[in-house]
Formats: C-alpha cells, structure tokens, sequence
C-alpha cells in the first residue's frame, strides 16, 4: 500500500533490487511458455502495449493465476478523462504497478492517481520521464532545449506532485533523483543487460550490479532473457547479480 511524505505517495519499497521480466512477446501462447520455462522464480512480468492489444486484458488473469505480480506497462497518454476512464476500466484485475506518461501534465497525472485508488487498490501509478531510447539528440528534435537529465528531473517532480507513486527513468539518472527524491521513492528502470549483452534499441543502459548500487528498485529486462538458450538460468543469473 503507498506511504505518504509530504504530500507525495510512495508505494512500499522492496528489501532488494527486484526484477522485472519485459515480457515482449507477439501473444499468450509464448507468453505463457516462455513463464513456463523460466519457473516460479521470477516474481514480476511486465506486459506491454503491443502484447495486451493483442491479448486484452483476460490475458491478466492467465499471467496472475501462475503467481507472477504484473507491470502493466501501457504508459497511457491522453486527456485526463480518457486516461481515468481507461484505468477505471481495468477495476478488479490484477496490476500491480502501471504506467501513464508524465509529459501528459499535472492534471493527467492526477487523475490517473485518482482512478487506479478506486479501480486498483494497492496499485502504484509510474510516471515514465523521458524513454531510454532518447537522448539529447532526440528531445531537441521534438521541441525540447534541455540535457536529459534536466528534462527527468523536471518531469520527476511534476509527476509526483501531481500524485504518481513512482517513476521509470533510465538508470543514469538514479543518482540523481535519489539525491532529489530521498531512499524511498519508487524507481523503476528499463534498459537494463548484463554485460556483454547486446544494446539492442537502447541508448542509456546500465548492468544489474550497477543499477541496484545506484538505487534502483525494480530492474526490467527483456531480450537478455526472452533470447537466452535458457531463461531459468538467465533469471537466476540476473537475481544473483542483485544479491536476491
């Protein structure tokens, strides 16, 4: 259930870094076999856009019934009214965590808070800042004249006081918002691979080891296992690595 300080809401913490499995896969049927590779090790899956548009959100349930916590990641973005009507319609199922985009404003940001209390209890809202796959180059395409870590700093804050519980950002910028935020903010980071592994699509990366020095709560990873000749062995590397 969150906490609250000073008027912003933080869901509880874990004792240790967690992961996160991007479960990235065209439809139920690899996802389901590919959770049956892997075991009940793992504990989080994250489904994304493309994955819950294929299967609906029935598919929530399969996923909740193997004993795997879900991380709905849809990072919804739209005028306020849409985006709570659209978290309003997911009451009852079983999200864990959730995400809308911080750039969608204050107000965005507060209705969506507003309507997973009511739809989702015990549900954290994630703001994503700025996506792992920009970096300087691209935010000035798009209007932005800020370094990346100005622009997550800035979208951090409007975001939590607009009433998310938590934040996605790239793991270099965890330093940073521990410093601004205190130990116990919500940060999930993406873009996470084990060394060696490929950089894929994926401009700021960081290894597990180095993300959960830095303060991150919750790791997600995605092809690094989805692509390995074993998963199981690939999630219980990654757990090791955090100390899990």
């Amino acid at each position: 259930m969150p906490e609250s300080g000073e008027g912003v809401s933080f869901c509880r913490m874990p004792k240790s870094t967690e992961l996160i499995l991007a479960l990235d896969v065209p439809d139920k049927a690899a996802a389901i076999a590919m959770l049956d590779r892997i075991g009940p090790d793992l504990k989080w899956v994250k489904i994304g856009l493309q994955l819950f548009v294929k299967e609906g959100p029935a598919l929530l349930d399969a996923v909740a019934a193997r004993g795997q916590s879900i991380f709905l990641d849809l990072k919804l973005h739209d005028i306020p009214n849409t985006v709570a009507s659209a978290i309003r319609s997911l009451a009852g199922k079983p999200v864990g965590l959730l995400t809308i985009h911080a750039g969608g404003g204050r107000e965005m940001v507060a209705a969506a808070a507003e309507a997973a209390q009511e739809a989702l209890p015990g549900a954290t809202v994630l703001a994503v800042t700025v996506l792992t796959s920009m970096n300087r180059a691209t935010l000035a395409d798009i209007g932005v004249d800020s370094e990346t870590d100005e622009q997550v700093l800035r979208l951090a804050r409007l975001a939590l006081d607009g009433g998310a519980g938590g934040l996605v950002c790239s793991p270099q910028e965890l330093r940073t918002l521990r410093n601004e935020l205190g130990p116990d903010a919500v940060l999930v980071t993406p873009g996470i691979r084990p060394a060696g592994a490929d950089l894929n699509d994926q401009q700021r990366v960081m290894t597990p080891a180095d993300a959960a020095e830095q303060g991150s709560s919750y790791i997600v990873v995605g092809r690094p296992i989805l692509k390995a000749e074993d998963p199981a062995a690939a999630v219980k590397a990654i757990q090791t690595e955090l100390g899990a």
